[in-house]
């Protein structure tokens, strides 16, 4: 006899509880920091040689992965990482994405501004200044609801969870470049404005869109998906980078970091990974890279900046990474990453997709900051 939804619950709680205690003692050992830069050079160049063009340079596809392309070249000696991004954005004219309101062709800004804290060049926010105080000046505030049917503007807000990733780091990179407070102040109320919709305060989980509102996996568990809710934790991490430590609004990101990766951690399976649906991973058994980079940049952030129990944090993060650097192959390719979805999918064994690769350089710099 199949069990109820509620005793299905309580056994796959109790089972992730056990792995969770069973793999804290058995960590990998922190790589040297050699051997951390160099598999995610070999992952750079790899992406770097096979550029996605099914896409613009300015998609959040590409975007996605300059935000890890950007963070190699704050540990890489080479200058062709930061090289290869300033070509990039000359070659965009330092423009966003065409759709102003769009958080998804917010997410190149980021890189740009990066830029410019270094090389102090203009026209490297220049552009991104004019969008931005655009959208400022012409606010969007209609409801959250991700039918387009009813809601045809519904992309012109935060209205999925990826957005929190996308937009609001860039707001709060260009507040810093510019010393401009209104482009911080505009991105943290927006992010609170799509947590109060999209925050299970009870999972410490966030849904994709308001589509997965009472929607359930075959083990009756609510659906939250993994990439999603790492795109969300690797904002938070990304928002708290920018946020002065005396803001009042810092605690309340903290406080959330806090409590997603408490989850998270709780969530993470015996080989390193984290499956595509993470209350359901038996339904969704196979490897998944790009939400397992999230988390581990996420953790070993956390446990860098001393937010999190570093011991705990890190453990899991290099469980995470010594799953990750087996997804890369000899020539660089990093393997298993969910192909674009906004939910629970299977994929290929052998996709690969930028994103999938900005978050494994993203994870990878900050277990390089944990290395030897």
């Amino acid at each position: 006899m199949t069990p109820r939804p509620s005793v299905q619950i309580l056994l796959s709680t109790l089972a992730t509880l056990t792995l969770s205690v069973v793999h804290a003692a058995d960590a990998p050992t922190a790589p040297t920091r050699a051997e951390t830069l160099a598999v995610m050079e070999r992952a750079a160049d790899w992406q770097l040689a096979h550029p996605f063009t099914k896409y613009p340079p300015t998609d959040w596809i590409n975007a996605a992965f300059y935000t890890g392309l950007m963070a190699l070249s704050d540990i890489s000696p080479s200058p062709r990482f930061h090289d290869a991004m300033v070509k990039i954005g000359e070659g965009n004219a330092w423009k966003l994405g065409p759709l102003p309101f769009h958080a998804d062709d917010h997410c190149v800004g980021q890189a740009y501004a990066e830029l410019y804290l270094r090389d102090k060049q203009p026209p490297m926010i220049a552009e991104m200044r004019k969008s931005f105080d655009f959208v400022m000046a012409n606010p969007r505030d209609t409801n959250f609801d991700f039918d387009k049917d009813k809601n045809p503007t519904h992309l012109e807000r935060w209205s999925w969870c990826d957005a929190l990733y996308m937009a609001p780091p860039a707001y709060l990179r260009l507040s810093a470049a510019t010393g401009d407070p209104r482009y911080r102040e505009f991105a943290i109320a927006k992010w609170w404005a799509t947590s109060d919709f999209l925050y299970d305060q009870d999972e410490h989980l966030f849904y994709r869109d308001s589509r997965f509102f009472g929607k359930r996996e075959a083990n009756g568990r609510n659906v939250f998906w993994s990439r999603g809710n790492g795109w969300v934790v690797a904002g938070l991490a990304r928002m708290l980078d920018f946020l002065p430590a005396d803001h009042p609004a810092r605690p309340r990101f903290e406080r959330q970091f806090r409590e997603m990766t408490e989850k998270i951690l709780s969530l993470q399976q015996p080989d390193g990974f984290w499956r595509v649906s993470l209350l359901d991973p038996a339904s969704f058994p196979w490897k998944e890279s790009s939400g397992t980079g999230f988390y581990c940049f996420a953790l070993a952030w956390g446990a860098n900046h001393g937010l999190l129990d570093r011991e705990k944090a890190t453990a899991a993060a290099l469980r995470a990474w010594s799953a990750l650097t087996g997804c890369v192959t000899a020539d660089g390719k990093l393997t298993h990453v969910q192909i674009v979805a906004g939910s629970p999918k299977s994929f290929p064994e052998d996709s690969t997709m930028p994103y999938g690769v900005g978050s494994f350089l993203l994870a990878g710099r900050e277990v390089y900051r944990l290395g030897r």
